[in-house]
């Protein structure tokens, strides 16, 4: 009965990519994962993310982009449904690896399409009942989502360093700061997402294709790995996670800081490693590891919070990058210098 309830609550919680859902982790673990974040961030990182009402804002958006699929739209579908996924497997059918993936979403789609059109026999076919958003030609665009967001972020904190040290008004620096909140929680959705192993995969809603390990193929094993069997096994605590991770310091790549145009690398890159526990987790899942009965069922627990402690110590790498690296925003700052001048003259009139 606890199974079936947990597993009930897990698929009510979906929002649908056609007919698939694509969820990673439901929200009380997403929250987990910004929450262990935020506390990561050290001293020297702007103190504001960590008032009470700051810290539960970023806490609450983390499930901001799953509330987006509560409307039928499929324009807005078709924009935000594939930030979540990124089916690695498909890669070398278009030639490509996650070393060389190309930084510009659009570019890598045209890409794919070009190659859809001229080998459309090497292509997996597309049920077009069920593409009404035109996704199913893509194989997701979730690093782009990350390190897009990591653009949003330095540019907000960029304007607000200018606005701090420049004569910004109250107003306009409480209002920087929010920007810098919304898009801190909202990113650490899709963040967290990296982590879930099912949602770097096409094997996202059970085994598809050649099968010869006879792991599991129905689609439920998506919504029991997001929540149903941690809530099974009592779920994740905060401290736990929060001992899972280390103080945050800018993202590295070949053991060295990320300049800010290897951000993308960096993300394509962990989202790979993650892809490579794909078939770990579903060996698991077939030896009973993930069924949260006996001394077994509960060694699935260990390697799912350890995924979440991952996206967690990323996502505070990236928030600490951003703002470590963002520019002078010298436009607002020559502005701010004619406000202060105009100001000035009027005084003197």
């Amino acid at each position: 009965m606890k199974r079936s309830t947990a597993l009930a609550l897990g698929i009510l919680a979906f929002i649908q990519l056609g007919n698939l859902p694509v969820f990673a982790w439901d929200y009380t673990y997403h929250r987990l994962i910004n929450e262990a974040a935020l506390a990561s961030l050290p001293t020297n990182f702007p103190a504001f993310v960590r008032a009470p009402a700051a810290a539960e804002r970023i806490g609450f958006l983390s499930g901001e982009p799953d509330r987006w699929r509560n409307v039928k739209d499929l324009s807005f579908s078709h924009y935000s449904g594939p930030d979540h996924y990124f089916d690695m497997e498909e890669l070398p059918l278009y030639g490509f690896k996650p070393e060389s993936l190309p930084v510009f979403r659009y570019d890598f789609a045209a890409e794919l399409i070009a190659f859809r059109k001229a080998h459309p026999e090497k292509c997996p076919p597309i049920n077009e009942a069920k593409n009404e958003d035109h996704t199913r030609a893509l194989v997701g665009f979730l690093p782009w989502a990350i390190a897009e967001n990591y653009g949003k972020l330095k540019s907000g904190f960029s304007y607000l360093k200018t606005f701090e040290a420049n004569g910004g008004t109250p107003e306009e620096i409480a209002n920087a700061r929010e920007n810098i909140i919304y898009v801190m929680g909202t990113m650490g959705h899709f963040v967290g997402d990296a982590s879930q192993p099912l949602h770097t995969s096409m094997h996202h809603h059970g085994w598809v294709g050649a099968n010869p390990q006879n792991y599991r193929t129905n689609q439920s094993i998506h919504s029991w790995i997001d929540s149903g069997y941690l809530n099974k096994v009592g779920g994740v605590k905060r401290a736990e996670l929060e001992a899972l991770v280390h103080p945050a310091q800018c993202v590295a790549i070949d053991g060295r800081p990320a300049r800010p145009e290897e951000l993308f690398q960096a993300v394509a890159l962990f989202v790979a490693g993650q892809n490579k526990l794909v078939e770990p987790l579903y060996r698991m899942d077939k030896e009973g590891k993930f069924s949260g009965n006996g001394e077994k069922g509960m060694e699935g627990k260990a390697f799912l919070e350890a995924q979440m402690a991952k996206s967690a110590q990323l996502l505070g790498g990236i928030w600490y990058s951003a703002w470590e690296q963002a520019p002078p925003d010298n436009f607002l700052k020559g502005q701010l210098a004619r406000r202060q001048r105009a100001g000035h003259d009027a005084e003197k009139e």
